[in-house]
């Protein structure tokens, strides 16, 4: 079995290609939910291969295909899947049956109090079956409604919003939603009322509450777009190279994904980007700007590692806030940087919320070994380094089988080396 690869590139950094992404995880998680709840009079296109996805794809069709027995629990296991864990302890909470919902030793280190208490309170029966506030959950469904109105915090996790609103229509009294505090990755809960609305489902939002009746699902196609997230890896390459222009076709100019933002931010490192007849096309041909001020990550977190990396790789001491959301991921994402940038002789110093980038040590060692912390996101943000690093060891390689399970034949594709290595 291969655990690590050795990632080099050979050549002249002259790279022109055309990638063809996979679909989006965050839309097809929430299509494959809609799907569900909507008794399957929504279909759902392009759906992405990444392992969450099919994982989610799976319960969900099992669940769909075999009625629960209410006297037997059924485990349902999401793995490392985070979207899956939030969005099933709200799906579930509605259906018929008794299920422990579980994944691995670090999901059950990721909090879900918050949206498990605000699922309590419009009714749900859901206890937690070893540390308060975490997974794994016994759920006993249906749930009975007995609240339409509930307070949820905005700045932990968009998914416990989306999870809610999603639900929200099949309840008898529809549900009334109030963010307290600063809504954090707004773009994310956007994305779902957009594609509710495609699906028949309307809402109203005023402030911060954010309201859906009682209503059907109508029959509709949700067509997933490609993932915006996994482009910010080629945005790195091209920042990075010496001379690349890469097309991604089928990407929306007006995409419902907030991580699209990648386009503006990448002006930042001279990356600059043109729509084509089928997608965009991206090419750097600008002088790498760097900015004074703090970049502000909240509205799309997933971005944070790639925009670092490219940053620290660039020698760019830039400032960044809106990572705290990183610390409660697959790994805590800013210890997780901060301790591979140092291997290249940078720190990200963090100071009550701003993270600054120290780049006064930088060196591009001969070889360096980046370890992923389980984290497909730091395989792919720190990959691009093999343009600079002769060589690139990418510890537990396999982990982009999460969100972009192609990453490493793409990158092939376009002129690196991934040498599989024995496991030790």
């Amino acid at each position: 079995m291969h655990k690590n690869a050795l990632v080099s590139f050979k050549g002249t950094q002259n790279i022109q290609a055309e990638i063809q992404l996979t679909g989006s995880k965050s839309e097809c998680n929430r299509a494959l939910i809609i799907k569900s709840l909507s008794n399957n009079l929504v279909k759902v296109e392009n759906l992405s291969n990444a392992a969450d996805t099919v994982t989610l794809n799976a319960i969900l069709s099992d669940l769909d295909t075999h009625e629960s027995d209410s006297n037997t629990e059924k485990t349902v296991d999401v793995g490392p899947a985070g979207t899956a864990m939030r969005f099933l302890s709200a799906y579930l909470s509605a259906k018929n049956g008794n299920f422990l919902l579980t994944g691995t030793e670090r999901m059950k280190q990721r909090p879900i109090g918050i949206l498990a208490e605000a699922l309590k309170d419009i009714g749900a029966d859901i206890n937690y079956t070893e540390k308060e506030g975490f997974p794994p959950l016994s759920i006993n469904g249906p749930l009975t409604q007995t609240s339409s109105h509930i307070q949820i915090k905005g700045d932990v996790s968009s998914q416990y919003i989306s999870a809610l609103l999603m639900l929200a229509p099949t309840l008898p009294q529809g549900l009334t939603l109030e963010i307290i505090g600063e809504l954090t990755s707004k773009p994310y809960v956007e994305m779902t009322l957009a594609m509710l609305a495609e699906c028949g489902i309307s809402h109203e939002w005023n402030g911060n509450l954010i309201t859906i009746k009682h209503q059907n699902y109508k029959s509709s196609t949700l067509i997933v777009e490609p993932d915006w997230s996994a482009a910010s890896y080629w945005y790195s390459i091209v920042a990075l190279a010496k001379d690349a222009q890469i097309s991604l076709p089928y990407l929306r100019d007006k995409s419902l994904q907030g991580d699209s933002q990648i386009q503006k931010i990448m002006e930042i490192f001279g990356v600059s980007t043109t729509k084509t007849n089928n997608g965009i096309a991206f090419k750097k041909d600008q002088a790498i700007k760097g900015i004074e001020e703090v970049l502000d990550l909240k509205t799309c977190p997933d971005l944070a590692q790639t925009i670092v990396v490219i940053a620290a790789a660039l020698g760019l001491n830039m400032k960044f806030t809106g990572l705290e959301t990183l610390k409660i991921k697959e790994t805590n994402r800013v210890a997780a940087l901060q301790n591979e940038l140092a291997k290249i002789g940078v720190k990200l110093n963090e100071d009550n919320l701003i993270y600054t980038l120290d780049c006064s040590g930088l060196n591009f060692p001969k070889k360096v070994s980046i370890a992923t912390y389980e984290d497909h996101r730091m395989g792919m943000a720190f990959a691009p380094l093999a343009l600079l690093i002769e060589e690139l060891e990418i510890e537990d390689f396999n982990v982009v089988e999460k969100s972009y399970p192609y990453f490493w034949e793409d990158l092939k594709k376009v002129g690196f080396q991934v040498e599989p290595l024995s496991a030790l």
